[in-house]
């Protein structure tokens, strides 16, 4: 498979970066396996090798660099899985050095020079630490915590600083070695060339010297160029693909605006909503923009823009009915004061050794901040001492930290002190509508202003102050059944998004198999 075949077979796939980052793994794979050079590579790995070795020896002799040391040969098992021949791989100590950063990240003061760190953005710093083209790993688990994980590595040029917890890799001659090529290699591969080098148990980091054995290809200068061709068409479909999203974005956020704006009467809204049902399922094509559309629908749900009014036969009860009228609510709708009408409930937090995993005769199921999540891990305490209790079709919302704010159906049960339960009258809302009440903005928007910090989280004060749109418990009705439909709608076209992508995927796994030499479950063999 030659580049303009594997670039015309890209372009029929996708080009989200997911997919653009699997294609350059399917070029560095080509690099590896020996087909970019069609045959007739300059120098074989042994040459490459010991070519390296003669500028290393010259460096010292000069004193530009300290004595080599004798590294330790790649064996078989050190190997990414597609590849079997260590005689093609040298350890990455060998073939370039690696320097660890000189700048503490915390301490830079801004300046002309770029700092790497560890996010995807460049700071600025007044001082340089290096020079020279580089790949830059870092040292420290993106995710911490016990996990072992690194987000991304850099690609960096010129005079710039780096943090003290990353390294840079210059090879020893960029004439033999490029530093695009090993940034590539190492991006691709780092799974299984880093992460699996990591250790620590809170703290998961890798040393210079768990660097330095990662094995690289010896691959010919001119291949090494190939692919760096290769990656400069990819930085194009990314730059071609990033511009896209964003006119995407701007277009979608237009369309969604016009139906939400307070301007927007009756008739405006219908062509809006028009529109909108032209135009999004072709901007739609990422699941953060289906988010972007469920908090839209959620948020024409509660301004009474999805079902319409029977203002002669519908009336909400007459002890809520408010003296001011909210300008952007239709006529038959009241506003609901949280102050005056409605009430949180705080949990508590019993203590962990109470806690069971699995559930048992006396004990009730513990709600607690993690089960707002994608992952909930139940847990169980005795009913004994459970304080604060919960039924089905109770609602708790989110307190503290990162949580803050999120909205959960309570099943039967407890929970703890960093959530508490929203409590309305119930001849004001039903219990779905209070639930997308509390979604939409009308509750968000004040609530994330009112807290005072993600940690001190919020209390019933912070809320007094909210006043809830408040329709006809008929209308309610028709509102969450309508919201229900249209829900559904996203998620089939989320489901749409997933199966295209899975699709896109199995193409690209069938790309980098062919690009190895093999059929799918020859992978093994065919790198040698």
């Amino acid at each position: 498979m030659n580049a303009q075949r594997l670039l015309a077979a890209f372009s029929k796939i996708g080009d989200d970066p997911d997919r653009i980052q699997q294609l350059r793994k399917i070029a560095v794979a080509l690099a590896i396996s020996g087909k970019l050079d069609n045959g007739a590579a300059s120098m074989t790995p042994s040459e490459v090798l010991n070519a390296v070795n003669r500028v290393k020896a010259a460096l010292a002799k000069r004193g530009a660099i300290p004595k080599p040391k004798r590294m330790e040969e790649v064996t078989a098992e050190q190997l990414p899985a597609d590849f079997t021949d260590p005689a093609r791989f040298a350890p990455l100590g060998e073939l370039a050095r690696i320097e660890k950063g000189l700048t503490g990240i915390q301490q830079a003061q801004p300046g002309e020079y770029p700092l790497v760190v560890t996010s995807a953005e460049r700071s600025t710093c007044d001082h340089f630490d290096f020079e020279g083209a580089a790949a830059i790993i870092p040292l420290v688990s993106s995710t911490g915590h016990g996990n072992a994980s690194i987000n991304r590595l850099h690609y960096q040029e010129g005079k710039f600083a780096l943090g003290t917890i990353l390294v840079a890799v210059f090879p020893y001659d960029p004439a033999l070695m490029s530093a695009r090529f090993l940034f590539e290699y190492l991006s691709a591969f780092k799974e299984e060339l880093l992460v699996s080098r990591m250790t620590g148990t809170a703290n998961v980091t890798l040393s210079v010297g768990r660097v330095a054995e990662v094995p690289v290809p010896l691959i010919c200068p001119e291949v090494q160029r190939k692919v760096d061709e290769l990656m400069a068409l990819c930085d194009q479909l990314e730059a071609a693909r990033a511009g896209r999203e964003a006119v995407r974005d701007r277009l979608t956020a237009a369309t969604l605006t016009r139906l939400t704006a307070p301007e927007t009467d009756a008739r405006d809204f219908a062509t809006h909503a028009r529109f909108a049902l032209q135009t999004l399922p072709t901007l739609t094509t990422r699941p953060d923009q289906i988010k972007t559309l469920r908090q839209t629908i959620l948020n024409l749900a509660v301004r009474g823009k999805l079902v319409g009014q029977d203002s002669a036969a519908e009336a909400v009860v007459q002890k809520y009915r408010s003296e001011d009228q909210h300008p952007l609510l239709p006529d038959n709708w009241y506003t609901l004061n949280f102050g005056k009408f409605c009430d949180i409930e705080g949990g508590n937090q019993p203590p962990k050794s109470q806690f069971v995993d699995t559930p048992r005769e006396g004990y009730v199921r513990l709600f607690q901040i993690r089960d707002l999540g994608e992952r909930p891990v139940p847990v169980y305490i005795p009913v004994s001492t459970a304080r604060s209790l919960c039924k089905k079709g109770e609602i708790l919302i989110g307190r503290y930290g990162a949580s803050v704010g999120k909205i959960f159906w309570a099943e039967d049960g407890a929970y703890n002190v960093a959530m508490a339960k929203f409590i309305w009258p119930a001849d004001a809302f039903i219990a779905p509508f209070a639930y997308l009440l509390l979604k939409s903005e009308f509750f968000q928007g004040p609530l994330l202003g009112a807290s005072r910090s993600a940690q001190a989280g919020f209390n019933k004060g912070d809320l007094s102050a909210i006043n809830f749109p408040l329709p006809p418990l008929a209308e309610q009705h028709r509102i969450v059944a309508k919201v229900d439909a249209l829900m559904t709608l996203c998620d089939q076209l989320e489901a749409s998004l997933t199966t295209a992508t899975t699709t896109r995927s199995r193409l690209l796994e069938a790309l980098l198999h062919e690009a190895l030499g093999g059929a799918p479950g020859d992978q093994a063999e065919a790198a040698a």
